[in-house]
């Protein structure tokens, strides 16, 4: 079974061809750019599968099937819904969850079975909670570290962007406001633990994935394991269930 998983976020489309033992060729192109993703998947051959979670909406979600015209396979779009894959939702309205939340919640469970904090760090910070049965009770959505600066570049007068680095006490601006970013996104984290430590009973893993997750990593207090691709993972898990490819849970 030969899969194409397409992860198309608010930053980058990322892309991955599995060959049914390993992933063997991955990539990305700028979402916000008209990014060549036809010319970057040159290389990949036939495929029997395509799943694609797209966040980016429909201006993206039409290149992408543009880029994808030249292979003879109907393209499934990953919509949430009220279970998949051994993951049942509690949100309130199971298909407005982000189909990228949704395919790391299906990744996270297919790698750990037992309770687990699902963090994505990317241009957002998602962060959501996966009981040991399965159940994703909720989770959290922040800005990232890009959009907390620029927001303080915009609204503020004295607080223009510049580059900084995490300190425990900084001692100028651009460290303080990259240091106050970093220590923000990882409260989030540890606090949704601490909130589902208290109903399981035992320390959950974080699973942490996205781009700027190595600058969030060591500020965490509790078991991390980093996951190169915890979407691209989700969709693979999907790409291979049947009952999904049959057409459930398709936009």
């Amino acid at each position: 079974m030969k899969i194409l998983a397409i992860d198309a976020g608010n930053t980058r489309i990322k892309w991955a061809q599995h060959d049914g033992a390993a992933w063997c060729a991955d990539g990305w192109v700028p979402t916000a750019a008209d990014g060549d993703l036809a010319g970057a998947l040159a290389g990949v051959g036939d495929v029997d599968r395509i799943v694609i979670a797209n966040v980016a909406g429909a201006a993206a979600r039409a290149r992408i099937a543009t880029a994808l015209a030249r292979f003879a396979v109907e393209p499934h779009w990953l919509v949430a819904s009220a279970a998949c894959c051994g993951v049942h939702s509690s949100y309130a309205q199971p298909e407005r969850l982000g189909a990228d939340r949704w395919a790391a919640l299906i990744g996270a469970r297919a790698r750990h079975a037992g309770p687990c904090i699902v963090a994505n760090a990317g241009t957002t910070l998602t962060v959501d909670a996966l009981t040991d049965e399965g159940v994703f009770l909720g989770g959290c959505i922040v800005p990232g570290v890009p959009l907390m600066q620029d927001t303080l570049d915009r609204n503020t007068a004295q607080l223009a962007r510049r580059e900084g680095a995490f300190a425990y006490f900084p001692d100028n601006t651009a460290d303080a406001i990259t240091s106050g970013a970093i220590n923000a996104l990882a409260g989030v984290v540890d606090r949704m633990l601490s909130y589902l430590q208290q109903i399981t009973g035992s320390e959950p893993m974080i699973l942490l994935s996205g781009g700027a997750a190595d600058a969030l990593a060591p500020h965490l207090a509790h078991r991390v394991e980093r996951v190169a691709a915890l979407v691209l993972e989700g969709l693979l898990v999907v790409a291979l269930d049947d009952g999904v490819n049959e057409g459930a849970n398709e936009e």
